[in-house]
């Protein structure tokens, strides 16, 4: 899923936030003191006009008549084309299994912090218990303990941080990622056809998809005005799937004409996010959209996100009926496995990795 860096990097002691929590600390540690330009606003946090993102109805599209598929697709293209986000309701994943990855996940959150740090997250990788993307003693630390796997395929796996403990974590990880795969794989069919693309064109085009999961907790702070739950960033994913714990807060915020709008859950659904990939593969028709999380001073928060993104191995590019004489290609090709490995190896810091893949203007200089 993720390189070890062939360099070293000194990132410092990183203080576990729940431990924080269970100390009772009033006093924020520096280093996650955000900049004050970075500070989320108070009044963002705790507003009661929290916006819905567009949601989609997948059953209309799987099943419904000639009609409610059309207005579907259609609505689906404007939540691409203007958010980059939205949340699927009737997406045919089992609730039950819904609860079960939320009470595994929960387990192994509140387990004492010695046995969740058998499965260490090692500097320059993103898998294990920790905090990823940390690069520098300086660098400022998210308010968030993340634990994180790669799934498929088998090779990016690494069995020594599949926890035994709780028992049923494993299975329940394995049925989840299967029922989360062909969601995916829906979406994206349903996507291609937005376009007026052949329904099965990121299906042909993606090899073996790369598959992983991160699980967020996020403990409350007695100064969520101060820090930040996950930095901005935009996913490198082609799609991203995010599950909000039951009862969460709202926590997950978008960047919309330069204003930070929070995200209001809506219950048994799931919250899907344009990644990178696609919008390099639609010549920025479709954008990848910069989001963070933030905290709540009275609440935790849970969430499990995977990412589903193209074999390594694939070459990346515009696709060609996403460039024309008015809109030539704006990105250039790329091996997917390079820019994961660029994504994994820099610090979220809002769309900058995509600066990767973007060709110059032809008058910049």
């Amino acid at each position: 899923m993720a390189p070890v860096l062939d360099f070293p990097i000194n990132v410092g002691l990183i203080d576990d936030v729940q431990e924080l929590k269970k100390n009772r600390k009033t006093k924020i540690p520096n280093r996650f003191v955000r900049d004050v330009a970075e500070r989320p606003a108070v009044a963002t946090i705790q507003s009661p006009l929290s916006t819905s993102i567009p949601v989609i109805d997948l059953s209309k599209l799987m099943k419904g008549n000639k009609e409610d598929f059309h207005f579907e697709i259609m609505k689906l293209s404007a939540s691409c084309d203007e958010w980059g986000f939205f949340q699927v309701i009737n997406h045919g994943i089992d609730l039950d299994l819904l609860k079960k990855i939320e009470k595994v996940a929960m387990e192994f959150f509140m387990l004492p912090v010695e046995e969740k740090q058998k499965y260490p997250m090692a500097p320059g990788t993103v898998q294990g218990y920790g905090q990823a993307f940390v690069f520098s003693e300086d660098q400022k630390l998210d308010w968030c303990n993340m634990f994180a796997l790669g799934l498929v395929p088998h090779s990016i796996r690494n069995p020594k941080l599949w926890p035994t403990n709780p028992p049923t974590f494993s299975d329940t990880i394995e049925t989840y990622s299967r029922e989360i795969r062909k969601l995916c794989k829906d979406l994206l069919r349903f996507i291609a056809l937005s376009l007026g693309l052949r329904g099965n064109v990121f299906e042909d085009m993606f090899g073996e998809s790369v598959q992983a999961m991160r699980m967020n907790y996020y403990p409350a702070c007695p100064r969520p005005d101060l820090v930040l739950g996950l930095s901005p960033h935009s996913d490198g994913s082609a799609l991203t799937v995010l599950q909000q714990g039951k009862g969460s807060t709202v926590g997950l915020q978008i960047l919309k004409n330069n204003t930070w709008v929070p995200i209001q859950p809506v219950t048994n659904a799931l919250v899907i996010n344009i990644g990178d990939t696609i919008e390099v593969l639609t010549n920025g028709r479709y954008k990848s959209s910069e989001h963070r999380a933030v905290t709540n001073k009275e609440k935790d928060r849970l969430s499990i996100v995977t990412f589903y993104a193209p074999s390594y191995e694939i070459e990346i590019g515009p696709m060609p009926e996403m460039v024309d004489e008015n809109n030539p290609s704006k990105y250039r090709r790329y091996n997917h496995g390079e820019y994961s490995r660029h994504y994994v190896t820099n610090k979220l810091q809002g769309k900058k990795t995509l600066d990767f893949a973007k060709i110059p203007p032809k008058n910049s200089f």
